[in-house]
C-alpha cells in the first residue's frame, strides 16, 4: 500500500479559493510504476478534440481517458501517486481542479500546477500528466 505523506485538503491550505482536493505532500509506493503521457480531452481511438472551450468539461474527458488507461494497465485512480496539471490560462483553476477533485476524492496524490502559454492544440486549455503504481 501507498504511504502518504501529509495529507492534506485544499480547503485548509487555500481558504481564499474555492477548491476541495485531496492531495499529499509526497507518496511512497511499491510495485510496478505507469508514466502516462500528458493527457487532454480528446478521443483516445478517433484522436478528436472534444468539448473546445469548456474546461470543466475538458477536465472530465480527461480524467476519463486518465482512469480508462490506468485501468488498461491494471490499476486504478487509487493508485495514482504524483499528477502535473498544465493550465494555459489560470482563470481555468476553479473549474479544472473541482472537476478533477471529483476523481480523485480520498486518493491524495502530490501535485503539481503550472501555467503554459499553448498546449499542442490551441483547443486544448488543460493536460494532466500522472504516475501510478501497481500495488505489488
Amino acid at each position: 500500500m501507498h504511504k502518504r505523506i501529509r495529507p492534506f485538503n485544499t480547503k485548509e491550505t487555500y481558504p481564499e479559493q474555492n477548491l476541495n482536493n485531496d492531495l499529499s505532500q509526497g507518496v511512497i509506493a511499491r510495485g510496478t510504476m505507469v508514466f502516462l503521457r500528458g493527457q487532454v480531452s480528446q478521443d483516445l481511438d478517433t484522436r478528436d478534440s472534444l468539448h473546445v472551450g469548456d474546461a470543466a468539461k475538458q477536465t472530465e474527458k480527461t480524467m476519463q481517458n486518465i482512469k480508462m488507461l490506468l485501468e488498461e494497465a491494471g490499476t486504478t485512480m487509487d493508485s495514482i501517486c504524483r499528477i502535473v496539471v498544465y493550465l494555459t490560462d489560470i482563470r481555468y483553476r476553479d473549474a479544472v481542479y473541482g472537476e478533477m477533485g471529483k476523481w480523485l476524492k480520498g486518493v491524495h496524490p502530490c501535485s503539481t500546477g503550472l501555467v503554459v502559454p499553448a498546449l499542442a492544440r490551441p483547443e486544448w486549455v488543460v493536460e494532466i500528466e500522472v504516475t501510478a503504481v501497481i500495488p505489488d
